[in-house]
């Protein structure tokens, strides 16, 4: 087991240097993009639905199209940068991004939205674990990883966040196709300051286990498309039932293969490693929650309470505030704390926070029924993302960072992808269905989401405090 806390104080007597902070904030730019990308479209959905003609399944594929690709391919993504050099990988998957942002916004119809919304998410598989694996290259352990950390864990944060404040803005101002494009000049920038600033490493070598990735990659695939379109089909018609046989199969023939080649594609060894597999299953949950937090919100806002997409977007403002000094205090609090107590009683307000929003009333105000539970929100959130990330990556050997900055991005990504499918089906059972529901109708189907983010967001602090006295005895 590692006995070396995951954001321990600096023993080497060097301190970063400017350039490796510049690297750092260039890579971490990247990093906000990509989480950006996942939530800048929800306050833009009502107008996209209307302009490509899209149902509310059809809705959900703009979200889960680049969080399902994201998510599937990011080990993939985190081992070819380990196998062909990580800056490599990162530029190649920068590039893609960028052409699916362009693409995305210029779609002349749903087929072609959702296809680049897909070339977006492979993008950003290929860049964001060969970033957080840079960002571990330039920081080793010490002082100056753990601020690194909280960084890049109040990035991830308030990605979310600023999404969804700079969707309404951009969507009232531009409309929804802007909130494609604007990421394309910031990628641009981001590869041009990586080849200026970020030097190259030195590939490891090594084999790719593609058979692995095709298999687990069309398992998750499969999962996320029958949780979908279950509460739409029935739970016991071919269209759900043949793709659950599928993810099934897809997903035990990868767990086997694993265990077996001698090059896999997620060495079994690897999730023995520090506390690469508690951190791995709790980040799993906190997806699931955070994603589905920022699709139901601005929908409940904008379809129930009335807010024009601008407002909706700048009522996330005190959420963002609240992840970013969260995230921003957690390494002083980690050194003074016990890190299992402390992440464990920052899920525990997320899901006070959620229950909280679950209220949804019809006539909900701003500051007893959005801004207050938001609070206790940004605050589980920030500090549980920091702490995650530090767990997920402490102690692992220096040629697999890539692949463990994949698996905690991975886990993420698709647990938000599975919940939100997961959600979209409880909503529809709850209210959210016809063609013309009532906002009383609405707002208890969103409240219905929210109670199941807060049970979810329990049981992830109930997990880890469980798996704190597992690893005690």
């Amino acid at each position: 087991m590692n006995t070396q806390p995951p954001l321990a104080p600096d023993t080497r007597t060097d301190t970063p240097t400017a350039r490796e902070w510049i690297g750092l904030t260039v890579l971490a730019t990247a990093q906000f993009l990509v989480v950006l990308t996942t939530s800048i479209v929800n306050v833009a959905l009502p107008d996209i639905g209307r302009g490509l003609e899209l149902s509310p399944v059809g809705l959900s594929w703009v979200v889960n199209g680049y969080v399902l690709a994201f998510g599937a391919l990011l080990v993939l993504g985190g081992r070819l940068g380990d196998v062909f050099g990580r800056r490599r990988v990162f530029l190649i998957g920068t590039s893609v991004f960028t052409a699916g942002s362009i693409v995305a916004g210029l779609a002349p119809t749903a087929v072609v939205q959702l296809a680049a919304r897909v070339g977006q998410g492979v993008g950003a598989a290929l860049l964001a674990p060969t970033a957080l694996a840079l960002v571990l290259t330039l920081f080793p352990a010490g002082a100056g990883r753990a601020r690194a950390i909280g960084v890049w864990g109040a990035v991830s944060g308030i990605g979310g966040v600023a999404g969804v404040v700079s969707g309404g803005i951009v969507t009232g101002v531009f409309g929804w196709r802007a909130v494609f494009l604007i990421g394309a000049p910031v990628a641009i920038a981001v590869l041009a300051a990586t080849i200026a600033l970020v030097p190259a490493d030195s590939p490891a070598g090594g084999r790719i286990d593609l058979w692995g990735a095709v298999a687990v990659s069309g398992g998750l695939a499969a999962l996320t498309y029958a949780l979908s379109v279950g509460g739409q089909y029935g739970w016991t018609t071919p269209r759900v039932i043949a793709p659950l046989i599928a993810a099934v199969l897809l997903l035990v023939l990868f767990a086997d293969s694993q265990r077996r080649l001698s090059h896999p594609l997620v060495p079994p060894a690897i999730l023995r490693t520090g506390e690469v597999l508690t951190a791995n299953i709790v980040m799993t949950l906190l997806g699931a929650v955070w994603l589905g937090l920022f699709f139901f919100l601005p929908l409940y806002q904008q379809k129930v309470l009335g807010y024009s997409p601008i407002r909706a977007g700048l009522t996330q403002l005190p959420l963002a505030i609240m992840i970013t000094t969260a995230s921003t205090i957690t390494p002083t609090l980690a050194r003074h704390l016990n890190t299992r107590a402390l992440l464990a009683t920052a899920l525990a307000l997320l899901a006070a926070g959620l229950a909280w929003l679950a209220r949804t009333p019809v006539d909900g105000r701003f500051l007893t029924d959005i801004t207050a539970p938001s609070l206790l929100i940004g605050a589980g959130l920030g500090i549980a993302f920091v702490l995650l990330t530090a767990h997920a990556t402490t102690g692992v050997p220096a040629e697999h960072i890539g692949l463990v900055g994949g698996l905690i991005n991975t886990t993420r990504q698709i647990g938000g992808a599975l919940g939100l499918a997961g959600l979209l089906a409880v909503t529809t059972s709850a209210g959210d269905s016809g063609d013309h529901p009532t906002p009383a109708h609405l707002a208890h189907a969103y409240g219905t989401a929210f109670t199941v983010t807060a049970a979810i967001a329990a049981s992830a602090a109930l997990l880890t405090a469980i798996l704190r006295d597992r690893t005690a005895r």
